[in-house]
């Protein structure tokens, strides 16, 4: 009808949203070649074929598009530990299966990984968006350890505890074999389904 606006379909991105998605995409882009540290505003909006100002309208720092990057990327872990928690399968399976997962994550995305865990003594967004993550992810170790048949209590030896200890040995082995190589990673992601497996006491 005339004068009547057509609605956009629903789902279909915005021009703005892709724009977005593009700034993102460019910041990825360009940590891979130059530290975030020495990384402009400036730099971030030439690449996307925007004006400074037009950059300024979608984040107003590099922190600010730093920390939606980061949203991103571990929204997907999130996701995964959700779905280890609620996963049926026997813990030896459960196990591999939260671990090859986490994995591939840092196979994709460990350079944005590594640097908002850096930046994050200074952006304290990208603090939280990690512990909050990482509380996600320790409470599918837990409940996969509760199924292998360790306590539930709070002692040392319980299996929250023993979760919280499992979650940051693999964040800490993960960031340092994700900047090494594939085949690290690989190798650290073996060595912490073993540990896990031991911690559940069962025979690796």
């Amino acid at each position: 009808m005339p004068g009547k606006a057509v609605r956009r379909r629903s789902g279909a991105p915005s021009k703005g949203d892709l724009r977005e998605q593009k700034i993102l995409e460019v910041l990825e882009d360009l940590l891979a070649v130059k530290s975030f540290d020495a990384l402009t505003t400036n730099d971030i909006a030439e690449r996307a074929g925007l004006s400074r100002a037009s950059m300024y309208f979608y984040f107003s720092s590099k922190q600010e598009a730093l920390v939606a990057l980061f949203a991103r990327t571990v929204e997907a872990l999130r996701e995964k530990s959700r779905a280890a928690a609620d996963d049926p399968a026997a813990p030896r399976d459960a196990i591999a299966t939260a671990l090859r997962r986490t994995r591939d994550r840092w196979r994709e995305h460990g350079l944005i990984m590594r640097v908002a865990i850096d930046q994050a003594s200074t952006i304290p967004e990208l603090g939280a968006l990690w512990t909050e993550t990482a509380e996600i992810f320790i409470d599918a170790i837990a409940a996969i350890l509760v199924r292998a048949g360790v306590a539930a209590h709070d002692a040392p030896d319980g299996a929250r505890a023993l979760a919280g200890a499992v979650c940051w040995m693999v964040e800490r082995t993960f960031y340092h074999a994700s900047a090494v190589s594939i085949e690290a990673l690989d190798q650290a992601a073996a060595t912490c389904e073993v540990v896990w497996l031991r911690i559940a006491a069962i025979e690796p």
